[in-house]
């Protein structure tokens, strides 16, 4: 959860806007802003929605203190009439979306926020930079999900990136099936399972490699991993089975060829007579090192860099946009912008995936004004969030992520068998917008 008012974890532009809308009298204009992606990364064939529970989380903590009013008066972000304002802020609207762990496409309308001009207006770069970057792990540790199969995969990338995006990246790859982290405030924060036994430093502290070894299993048991290949890859393997006998747990493996390893290593395992001890793989794995193993002898796969990165896609590139307002006459109004490769579609949104007589995904449509029309077994996808500024229950915290967790499971099963190969394609469901009004009174 967040520690601290989240309020300043914005771009100075958006106080800006925020001031000159508040001196022209706009802002206080009812508006809905819509998070979307334009497009999903190159060749990718579906996205993953993370994130949420976080934004909501801080959205409670989205307060201007004194620190921060004095912060902003000091180096001249907004004038006095901004600051006034600000210092009694607290959003009062209402936020619908895709529920977390759920899949995205092209144009999906993820994040929909109703409220005045002023109030989405400073919760934009908040709100990119969470789904941004949370969405882009998810989307990665689920394809990298899809390729271990049956095998588990463990997030351990909390060296290869920020503190605190570690403990998103951590929740984010639990939401889309990791079976467990090793970053410990994750654990503590969202009660996420947190593993972990000894890096090479371990070994070489100690003055032999058995010496290293019978110390972890003294303190750990003989169920413990033990890493392998600080020297020579088969004496460590020896000296384990020596140390732990047949209860061993598992060796990992964090260098070399590990197809070929995994392969000669289980063989000495079962000659030594350690047939259920496990073999753990580490060593800067993607999905597309974890697909090339499947035919190893491997139970699990620790992966870090590559996660955390997003595995060549650092950012969901989704943008904040606002889709419609209140005019003058108190009439909404949609809007869009038309700029060449960056046009939106105005009109707030309904959204629903169209699934047909097997419960597979066939469609997106999204409503322009109103809720497209479906079929019986097609599934809404927007959920409310945020009520009048009261957060709703069952969203966020440990709950939040179990729910995501059951809801990227279920969304997976939903698709083609071809959307959880690692070929490049187009997204596996098409999205079509739904614009009945429109096209009726073009009708007439």
């Amino acid at each position: 959860m967040w520690q601290q008012p989240t309020s300043l974890f914005t771009d100075h532009y958006e106080l800006t806007m925020l001031q000159a809308s508040l001196h022209s009298g706009a802002g206080h204009r009812r508006s809905v802003f819509e998070a979307f992606a334009r497009r999903l990364p190159d060749g990718r064939r579906y996205g993953v929605v993370a994130g949420t529970g976080r934004i909501l989380e801080g959205l409670e903590h989205f307060r201007f203190g004194a620190e921060q009013l004095e912060f902003l008066e000091r180096n001249r972000v907004v004038d006095s009439r901004t600051l006034e304002y600000l210092e009694g802020f607290r959003f009062t609207g209402d936020i619908f979306g895709y529920a977390e762990g759920d899949l995205y496409f092209p144009g999906s309308p993820i994040l929909i926020v109703e409220s005045t001009f002023a109030e989405a207006c400073v919760l934009e770069t908040f709100i990119l930079s969470a789904l941004n970057h949370d969405s882009a792990i998810a989307s990665a540790a689920s394809r990298m999900v899809a390729a271990a199969g049956s095998r588990p995969c463990i997030e351990m990338g909390s060296r290869r990136t920020q503190e605190e995006s570690a403990v998103a990246a951590a929740r984010a790859a639990v939401i889309a099936g990791f079976s467990s982290t090793s970053n410990l405030e994750s654990g503590q924060r969202y009660g996420l399972k947190t593993v972990g036994t000894a890096a090479h430093s371990f070994t070489m502290l100690h003055d032999s490699e058995r010496e290293a070894f019978e110390a972890q299993v003294a303190s750990m048991g003989r169920d413990t991993t033990l890493l392998v290949d600080t020297y020579d890859v088969e004496q460590g393997v020896r000296t384990a089975v020596e140390v732990a006998g047949p209860e061993l747990g598992a060796v990992r493996l964090d260098s070399g060829d590990l197809v070929e390893q995994a392969r000669w290593v289980r063989t000495l395992l079962d000659d030594l007579g350690n047939h259920n001890t496990r073999i753990l793989v580490t060593s800067d794995l993607d999905e597309y090192a974890i697909a090339a193993l499947q035919s190893a002898p491997v139970d699990a796969y620790g992966v870090g860099t590559s996660l955390v990165t997003g595995s060549g896609a650092p950012t969901a590139s989704m943008v904040y946009k606002l889709v419609s307002r209140r005019n003058d006459a108190g009439e909404f109004v949609d809007v869009a912008k038309a700029a060449k490769n960056k046009s939106s579609v105005g009109g707030r949104k309904f959204a629903l995936r169209r699934l047909n007589e097997r419960g597979r995904a066939t469609a997106e449509l999204v409503g322009v004004g109103e809720r497209p029309a479906g079929d019986a077994n097609d599934r809404d996808l927007l959920h409310q969030f945020v009520d009048a500024g009261e957060l709703l229950p069952g969203w966020t915290g440990h709950e939040g992520v179990l729910r995501a967790a059951r809801r990227h499971h279920d969304s997976v099963q939903e698709l083609p068998g071809v959307a959880r190969r690692l070929q490049r394609g187009e997204p596996v469901v098409p999205t079509e917008f739904v614009d009945e009004a429109r096209q009726a009174g073009a009708a007439l």
